[in-house]
């Protein structure tokens, strides 16, 4: 055995941790996001018909964008993100300052309640329990999912998102505060997820090995591959173990 191939072979033996993405690796995000901007709409139609009356929502979009060109220190943070949005709908259409708060506070919460109500890909909390009991496991995500409302916070030990650590992938950031946490070196961890970029060549870019969700069926652009390819969740846990030497 060559001494490139002793040395893998050896820190395959060594994986500790296993990272995963959230969202579109454990739940399909574009139907919950649309759902949860239905409900928050109906709840201002509900409780705020004065606002709904001076305010078109398909200018929301619009007021997005500007407050994404504007606040480059919020891009990140899709809580706070959104929060602005809604402060300057709120104030557009006469709010006074605290009473636009107040609004934009109340709109958030109906719509984050049901942006944590989400239906996972089939087999997902099943495998998860099972390689929970093999490996520790964390979050990093770029959403602004909380681990704890989506029924995950038994599975995590940890999560890291771009709101916590202040970037998004592929920004290095929320590997490295993984890595930190867990006292772990970049070959003893294995990160899953769906991005080409965002999970597979920035994790891989450090070291880490990967996993790529591929649940429809893409095509793999002009990157360097992925250390394993899944179709279904199911798939997961044999793609791990051969990864980490134990399959």
């Amino acid at each position: 055995m060559g001494q490139k191939a002793s040395r893998e072979a050896i820190t395959a033996m060594s994986i500790k941790l296993l990272t995963f993405d959230l969202d579109n690796t454990l739940w399909d995000v574009e139907p919950i996001v649309l759902r949860a901007e239905k409900f928050m709409r109906e709840w201002i139609r509900r409780e705020h018909p004065e606002f709904a009356g001076r305010f078109d929502f398909r200018h929301f979009n619009a007021l997005r964008e500007a407050v994404l060109s504007e606040r480059q220190d919020i891009a990140h943070d899709l809580t706070q993100l959104r929060l602005e949005v809604l402060r300057r709908a709120f104030a557009g259409a006469g709010y006074a300052p605290s009473a636009a708060e107040a609004a934009a506070q109340g709109a958030f919460e109906e719509y984050f309640r049901e942006r944590n109500t989400v239906a996972y890909f089939p087999g997902v909390l099943e495998t998860l329990a099972g390689l929970r009991a093999e490996f520790d496991l964390y979050a990093l995500s770029n959403g602004n999912a909380d681990i704890a409302r989506v029924g995950l916070g038994h599975v995590f030990s940890r999560h890291f998102s771009a709101i916590s650590v202040g970037a998004p992938k592929p920004d290095p950031r929320i590997y490295q505060a993984a890595l930190e946490a867990a006292r772990v070196a970049p070959e003893q961890v294995i990160h899953i997820g769906d991005h080409p970029e965002q999970d597979v060549a920035a994790a891989a870019a450090l070291g880490i090995r990967t996993v790529w969700v591929n649940f429809t069926d893409q095509p793999w652009p002009e990157l360097p591959p992925a250390d394993a390819e899944v179709r279904s969740f199911a798939e997961i846990p044999l793609a791990v173990r051969r990864l980490a030497g134990r399959g």
